[in-house]
Formats: structure tokens, C-alpha cells, sequence
């Protein structure tokens, strides 16, 4: 074991040293080395999307095992939850009345279930609820995604109220988890199960932008045209592309405190 933490310890310790630039050239190129892998590997990249989802599901069990369990709600974000209830009721909503698919079953369960951890955290946890960490105001990221959605939306044949909501789930999924990051950084301990929940998500963000880069790859371009025209095809790409970079950092620290064998993630100042 000693042998395995010394070069992990060593590799970790150096790229902590580097400046700026030179960790965000690094996270840079492991992103494309991780994109050439899931190309080789992964036949069908619309998979990708699924999985995604599917991770996203399986973090939100990691919160339901704590909530039911611990019978605790410290270090969650309330506010990052009702964010992701509202993006996912609203691509839910366009699911249904654009087009119906295993998307829409996966999209159904995991609303269920979020919606189940905003009532443990409002009403049987309120007591373990850190609402003076919990402190990021929603409407910052509310009403600036709405007036874009306004501005900037798909230049499809679908009704104009439903490509507005299209993206403004699209422009909320990629800013939702800032609640729960704030939370973090007012706290600086991250406790196991919510270092798990948060890993979820950055590793189901990555997925989806996966699928989509892959996909526009794989169909030389067509896909950006039949997402429509305009500045909507490179805001999906640049929404996706965000939301994984906002998490990168705190999943950085998570490998890191896994290989090391500790329990609690303890993040340094200036992190997320």
C-alpha cells in the first residue's frame, strides 16, 4: 500500500506546486486523454447521456442512504437540491412534449427522488440543516439563466415556449451544484457521504459533456446544425463544458483523500 500512496503522493504534490496555468493545461489535456479513452471504448456515445443520468441517480441513493441512516442532513445544500428539482421538472416537462424516451423514465426517477430529499431536509432533518452555510442566494443563478434562456434558445420547429424552457434546464444543470459548493467552502470538511454525492455529479457532468463532444465529433458538425442555427449549438457545448470544470477541482481532492485512505475530505483554502 505504501508503494502505491508514495508516487500518487509525489504526483499530487507537484501538480499542487504548479501555477494556475499550468494546472489548468494539465486538467486540460487528462479531460481530451479521458474523451480519446471513452471514444475507443464506448461504442454507442448516446450511451454516455444515460450514463450520466444514471450516475446522477446513483448519487442521489448516496444521499438517501445518509438521510435515512445518519438521520443527518449536515453539509447539504437545500438550495442546490431545489435547483435540481426545478431544472429536471422543467426538462421533464420537455421530455414529454418533445420527445419521449428512456431519458424521460430516468429523468422521472431521479425528480422523485430529489423531491424525497428536499422533504427529509425541510421537515425531518431540519434540526442538522446548516442554514447559515447554506447561504448562496438562488435567484443569482435563477434569473441571470432565465433571461438567457430569453435571449438564447434552440431555432427548432418545436413551440417557442418549449426551446425557451429547453434551455434554460440546460443553462441551470451546468450552474445548480454552486449552492452545495458554497456550502463546502464555508465549512471546509466534507463528510463521506456528500464527498460521494458531489463526485457523482462531477463524474455524471463529465458524461454528458462526453456524449455531447463525442457525438458532435462523430457527425462531423451535423449535430450542431440540427441543433438549429445561432449562438444555441456552441452554448450547449459551452454549458456542458462549464458544468464539468465547476466540479474539477473538488474531484481532484476527493481521488486524492480516496488514494490517501481518508475518511473526511478536508479541502484547502481557495477550493471550489
Amino acid at each position: 500500500m505504501k508503494a502505491t500512496k508514495r508516487p500518487i503522493h509525489a504526483v499530487s504534490t507537484w501538480v499542487r506546486k504548479q501555477p494556475p496555468k499550468i494546472k489548468a493545461f494539465l486538467a486540460v489535456v487528462s479531460a481530451m486523454a479521458a474523451l480519446v479513452f471513452l471514444r475507443m471504448v464506448v461504442r454507442d456515445h448516446d450511451n454516455l447521456f444515460v450514463a450520466a443520468e444514471s450516475v446522477h441517480a446513483i448519487g442521489i441513493s448516496v444521499l438517501i442512504y445518509k438521510l435515512t441512516k445518519e438521520k443527518t442532513c449536515a453539509g447539504l445544500s437545500l438550495k442546490t437540491q431545489e435547483l435540481t428539482a426545478i431544472f429536471l421538472a422543467v426538462r421533464l416537462y420537455c421530455s414529454f412534449v418533445m420527445e419521449f424516451d428512456i431519458h424521460t423514465v430516468l429523468d422521472s426517477a431521479t425528480l422523485i427522488t430529489t423531491m424525497w430529499v428536499i422533504y427529509m431536509i425541510r421537515f425531518n432533518l431540519r434540526t442538522s440543516y446548516m442554514e447559515d452555510k447554506d447561504n448562496f442566494p438562488n435567484h443569482f443563478v435563477l434569473i441571470p439563466c432565465a433571461v438567457l434562456s430569453l435571449l438564447i434558445h434552440p431555432t427548432t420547429q418545436h413551440y417557442l415556449i418549449n426551446r425557451i424552457c429547453w434551455a434554460f434546464c440546460v443553462y441551470l444543470e451546468a450552474v445548480s451544484v454552486l449552492p452545495q459548493l458554497r456550502v463546502m467552502q464555508n465549512t471546509k470538511i466534507v463528510e463521506p457521504f456528500t464527498a460521494h454525492y458531489v463526485f457523482a455529479l462531477g463524474v455524471a457532468r463529465f458524461l454528458s459533456c462526453a456524449h455531447w463532444v463525442l457525438q458532435v465529433l462523430d457527425s462531423g458538425g451535423r449535430l450542431l446544425t440540427a441543433l438549429g442555427y445561432g449562438l444555441w449549438p456552441p452554448m450547449v457545448l459551452v454549458s456542458e463544458i462549464v458544468q464539468t470544470f465547476i466540479l474539477a477541482d473538488f474531484c481532484y481532492y476527493y481521488v486524492k483523500s480516496l488514494f490517501g485512505g481518508q475518511l473526511v475530505l478536508r479541502l484547502p483554502s481557495g477550493v471550489v
